[in-house]
């Protein structure tokens, strides 16, 4: 059974997907305003992606949430999505105090008002639930298989239709219940609101804690996009964005953090580092640092001394809380689309409350993190980067191009046989794995990695920086190459073997969707890859119960995992595929 890490893990990794789009929003949204460059249709392309970010995540979730990140998921999502939102229009009865001052055409204008302002106000939730929905039925119907008659809408095309008819069950919620739900979200709002500087500093402590399951994502949706309302816009960025001056309190605390804090930490580090290895962490730690200051991504820094020194890492988000207060106390407004780091600064320069109390603040943090991580790395001799034992120290990061990077994660993850999923957030690969006892950390730190988290027995998050998705993707290249790229491939040993008997290639051939819908058979030390013409006619209980162990489906191949029968069983295949 699954734990609650390995559930929520995709979930909030999945919200990354829609938040990524923002940044360019964000920056079209500012640049388009009057007092930069005065362009409407510039500052319209930018508002058009914040107006319909509740079809942003029914699309992203879903297609985070999908097997091979599969765009039928996204059409999915949008199908539930903009079914579940007019659908629901339908079933809404809208008070008759909101029409008491209408008649005739100006009432149904008017109720026809107030229910688009309420799909408004639940449009993020309700993307997010579509997304849910749209992944999960793609991820269990995607290789279904329909009579004959019908075998046109069968795999992948059957998941939008499934969520068409889902989101009726979500329209009726929504329908039925859209003016409470929206007046619960108000009451959580208001609370929130009144908890004041304990509020902000539960949620600035809460994020940074949170950071190591990656479930921040999930905390910072609900603040981020549903607390408050301006103008008919909810969550505090938003809010921020379309020009409300109280939005971003709880934004505003995370740039003395990122800005001048955690670079503070790095500085901190670099003076505390071995003599000998000052030259050779140098280098990372400027990087780390300069990327904190500059775009708001800190997790490289934070899981540098996160195990290393669980009691600073404890300080560093009491610290964060205390920013948020700190901030909200002087009436400090800052906002961003992407991180809290320089950029985003200087682009919402001229919208943000009091935005030059940031520098006398950040300075004041900057020498807070700095004292705080010298003198307890000194005082507690802190393994921090540059202080390991040389037995102990990393080696020097590899060079290595898309190809030999994606094999060499591969290699040091346990291999394909190891993996049953990978995906990426912003900064960390997230992995399910069958055996957490097969990864090599030391050959994934030669390679760059800054830090591992197992939330469970199955799950590994590797933290590689701003590079995770490209990483994630070459691992699954990796995983989905041929066998002459493979290092570990013998292409000569399986004309030696002794194939596995008639009878047996025969079951194995028609579980694969017959001998007409194979291509290439070729073997990788314990696990075949075969390229067939309709992946979806494999079928997986037919291969399990032919005596395949596990099965991996990528792009229009199939692994399959056999262990030490499988030179006899590529045998087998190989000599009936001859008969064509």
């Amino acid at each position: 059974m699954k734990s609650v890490f390995e559930v929520l893990q995709p979930l909030g990794r999945a919200l990354m997907l829609p938040i990524a789009v923002l940044p360019a929003a964000g920056i079209l949204l500012r640049i388009g305003q009057p007092d930069l460059l005065n362009v409407a249709f510039i500052t319209e392309a930018g508002n058009a992606i914040f107006a319909n970010l509740g079809l942003l995540f029914a699309a992203g979730v879903a297609v985070g949430l999908a097997k091979e990140n599969h765009g039928a998921a996204a059409i999915a999502g949008v199908v539930c999505y903009v079914v579940a939102t007019y659908a629901a229009k339908a079933l809404m009865v809208v008070p008759p105090s909101e029409l008491s001052s209408y008649s005739g055409k100006a009432a149904e204008w008017a109720a026809s008002a107030f229910k688009d302002q309420t799909i408004k106000h639940l449009s993020v939730p309700t993307g997010i639930v579509s997304g849910l929905v749209a992944g999960w039925l793609y991820n269990r119907y995607h290789a279904i298989k329909l009579p004959e008659y019908l075998a046109f809408f069968g795999g992948r095309r059957f998941v939008p239709i499934a969520a068409g008819f889902s989101a009726l069950l979500l329209a009726f919620v929504i329908g039925t219940s859209g003016f409470a739900i929206e007046h619960a979200m108000d009451v959580f709002s208001h609370g929130v609101v009144q908890l004041g500087a304990l509020g902000l500093f539960i949620y600035g402590a809460l994020n940074r804690l949170l950071i190591v399951t990656g479930l921040h994502h999930i905390l910072n949706s609900l603040v981020w996009f549903n607390l408050g309302s301006f103008h008919g816009v909810t969550g505090d960025l938003n809010r921020f964005a379309a020009g409300d001056p109280s939005a971003g309190a709880f934004m505003s605390g995370f740039f003395p953090v990122m800005m001048f804090g955690l670079p503070a930490a790095c500085l901190a580090m670099y003076h505390t580092a071995r003599p000998d290895r000052k030259k050779e962490v140098g280098g990372m730690l400027a990087s780390m640092a300069l990327t904190a200051f500059l775009t708001g991504v800190t997790e490289p820094i934070e899981f540098s001394f996160m195990f290393l020194a669980p009691p600073l890492y404890a300080l560093h988000a009491v610290l964060t809380g205390f920013s948020m207060v700190v901030m909200s106390l002087l009436n400090v407004h800052l906002g961003f689309g992407f991180s809290a780091g320089f950029f985003d600064y200087v682009i919402n320069f001229n919208k943000a409350q009091h935005p030059w109390l940031l520098v006398p603040v950040g300075m004041a943090y900057f020498a807070i993190y700095y004292g705080l991580f010298r003198l307890a790395i000194r005082v507690f001799n802190l393994k921090t980067l540059g202080r390991e034992e040389p037995s102990a120290a990393t080696a020097p990061a590899k060079v290595v191009d898309a190809a030999g990077r994606g094999q060499a994660y591969l290699a040091a993850l346990g291999g394909t046989e190891n993996i049953a999923s990978v995906d990426a957030c912003t900064t960390r690969l997230r992995l399910i794995v069958n055996s957490n006892a097969a990864v090599d950390e030391p050959k994934l730190k030669a390679l760059g990695a800054k830090g591992f988290v197992r939330p469970s027995a199955n799950a590994l998050q590797v933290v590689v920086g701003p590079v995770a998705d490209q990483v994630a993707s070459e691992i699954r290249a990796a995983m989905n190459r041929p066998l002459a790229a493979a290092p570990s491939a013998r292409p000569v040993e399986t004309a030696k073997a002794k194939p596995i008997p008639l009878g047996a290639a025969a079951a194995y051939l028609k579980a694969l969707g017959g001998i007409v819908n194979i291509g290439r058979v070729s073997r990788c030390a314990s696990r075949l890859v075969v390229d067939l013409k309709d992946p979806n006619a494999a079928d997986e209980a037919a291969l399990r119960g032919a005596g395949v162990r596990s099965l991996v489906r990528f792009g229009g191949s199939v692994h399959l995992i056999l262990g030490p029968d499988a030179d006899k069983v590529e045998a087998g295949l190989v000599a009936a595929l001859g008969t064509r």
